[in-house]
């Protein structure tokens, strides 16, 4: 399988007040809230493409934190995609983005994105990456 059929996908989060918030955004066609994700680009690595998508559909901007979250696949438009997941601490969040007049964008607390996410595969990554993510704040603490 080419590896333009495979996507990167960024679990965009940061630390207000003491708790953990996930950002989500709304897809183009059926307005589901999901995270950022889209092609790896040739000549680009998985967690680039990652940061890259953030920033064009969230207009965040932030870092790739620890390994990949795991991955999940896609059956569309007769081919198989593999999206690969990453754990994205968000620094900056732009006011307008590239994807703002298209795309929503929201901060919730970790249990209520779980809730709100529209895909299951993302809601049982979401969930990988809140054991991950907890266990690194209780010892950053």
């Amino acid at each position: 399988m080419s590896s333009n059929f495979h996507q990167a996908l960024a679990i965009p989060y940061r630390v207000s007040h003491g708790r953990l918030e996930i950002c989500l955004v709304t897809s183009l066609r059926k307005r589901q809230w999901v995270f950022p994700k889209g092609y790896i680009e040739p000549g680009e690595t998985e967690t680039e493409a990652a940061l890259k998508e953030a920033w064009e559909e969230a207009g965040l901007c932030g870092r790739i934190v620890g390994d990949s979250l795991g991955s999940y696949e896609r059956k569309k438009l007769g081919t198989t995609r593999r999206i690969v997941c990453f754990s994205m601490l968000v620094v900056q969040s732009r006011r307008t983005w590239k994807e703002a007049a298209w795309r929503e964008r929201r901060w919730l607390p970790a249990e209520e994105a779980l809730e709100t996410l529209g895909k299951c595969e993302q809601r049982e990554i979401l969930a990988a990456a809140l054991r991950r993510l907890e266990r690194r704040i209780a010892r950053a603490g």
